[in-house]
């Protein structure tokens, strides 16, 4: 991946080399999840020492955005990294063939624009796991379109596509030379359901500056300006990891005043999704796994 499509505090890869990746995916047939899940639990402290940046801003953030104490903010950490490998040993769990629960709050307001002939925009945002809601909440009649970071493993693409194109999903790779953008228009165009992060800026540097934990932090404006200029609507689906195999999914409508100029437009559209990111995240704040500075980006 070339240089402009890389971020200075974080790669978007999954770790691991891709035969221990497939390693993992035919562990997961004959052993049950409570296995990995403790082991997890005794590697997190080594990787919490070896990956000192993202711990040290996962620290200031329980410090500083909820204003735990020390050893609250310590322990909160932990639980954060120990609730980020579940989350992506479940990842590797789907590839292997595991189900999980899903509790969905506010399908209906997908269903609803299903119905309509016009696409819509679908906001992701790291926390939770948006992915694995992609593999087992199927939309009814639109085809649905996942824009991805091109720089995964081989492994994670290859189980990726197998497990999208089996509910009716594709992915729009982010590419150096922005033609996905053209890829993103024309699904639109065609009525079709568009999936994009909206808390992670890389590529173009075009943000909208919201309020978010008292504070003004940048958001990409790629997906705000894509609603706006088309004039279709938009939701945000958060993913949250609620028990040992189950994850409840928030469907939220995210608005502003159509009447309004196309730059007010966007800039309401992203105010508006950082009040639901706040939202969410206050209620799962073990769940947020953006492991830089986010509002020094």
């Amino acid at each position: 991946m070339a240089d402009a499509l890389q971020h200075n505090e974080w790669s978007g890869k999954t770790g691991g080399m891709p035969w221990m990746q497939r390693s993992l995916i035919t562990m997961f047939r004959v052993v049950p999840l409570w296995l990995p899940y403790g082991i997890m639990a005794l590697v997190v402290p080594f990787y919490m020492i070896f990956n000192r940046k993202g711990y040290r801003a996962m620290y200031r953030f329980f410090r500083e955005r909820f204003h735990f104490g020390r050893w609250k903010s310590f322990w909160k950490v932990y639980a954060n990294h120990f609730r980020f490998g579940q989350i992506i040993l479940d990842r590797f769990g789907v590839y292997a063939g595991k189900k999980y629960r899903f509790i969905t709050e506010g399908q209906e307001l997908m269903d609803e624009l299903e119905k309509h002939p016009e696409g819509f925009v679908n906001l992701s945002s790291h926390v939770g796991n948006y992915e694995i809601a992609g593999y087992s909440l199927k939309p009814k009649s639109k085809r649905f379109n996942a824009l991805v970071y091109a720089g995964e493993t081989a492994t994670v693409m290859e189980n990726r596509q197998k497990m999208l194109s089996q509910n009716n999903m594709s992915m729009i790779l982010v590419k150096e030379d922005m033609s996905h953008l053209f890829e993103l228009n024309t699904a639109i165009d065609n009525g079709e359901i568009v999936s994009m992060p909206a808390d992670r800026i890389f590529g173009s540097q075009k943000a909208a500056e919201c309020q978010f934990f008292g504070e003004k932090a940048r958001f990409p404006l790629g997906a705000f300006a894509l609603a706006a200029q088309k004039n279709v609507a938009m939701l945000a689906v958060f993913v949250m990891k609620e028990s040992y195999s189950t994850y409840h999914a928030y469907v939220r409508e995210i608005q502003c005043d159509r009447e309004a100029k196309i730059r007010e437009q966007m800039n309401q559209l992203a105010q508006n999704f950082a009040t639901n990111l706040e939202e969410i995240v206050k209620k799962y704040p073990t769940q947020w796994f953006n492991y830089f500075d986010f509002w020094k980006q």
